[in-house]
């Protein structure tokens, strides 16, 4: 089968066109992961591990990286949003926090990047 000029053409333009919106989705996912540990970091790295391979500076507090171990990450997101308050033994309380839904939507991206599984 042989295909035409103008064929060939639409082809190319719908290729190209997938390979820039992927390549933008990328950029986009790469952008909110960022922006998820940027936020992390700004409000919890005082007690949290929110890296791949850092400590918690206070000690009794869990990485953020072990978190799937206890819970799927994804059932964070309504207590972000609504305001997440963990009261516990010990010197250091958590405050009580609560974000926008922009940025639950990147923490949890963030979160779901450094767990083991993923």
């Amino acid at each position: 089968m042989r295909t035409g000029p103008l064929i060939r053409a639409m082809l190319l333009v719908a290729i190209g066109g997938t390979m820039v919106v992927t390549f933008a989705r990328a950029q986009g996912d790469a952008r909110d992961l960022a922006r998820g540990e940027h936020i992390l970091r700004e409000n919890c790295a005082e007690c949290h591990a929110i890296g791949l391979t850092d400590e918690s500076p206070y000690a009794p507090a869990p990485a953020f990286r072990t978190l799937s171990e206890n819970y799927p990450v994804r059932m964070l997101e309504e207590a972000l949003g609504e305001g997440i308050l963990v009261a516990h033994e010990g010197v250091r309380q958590m405050p009580e926090l609560s974000f926008s839904p922009e940025d639950v939507g990147d923490i949890v991206a963030y979160l779901k990047s450094i767990q083991p599984d993923g």
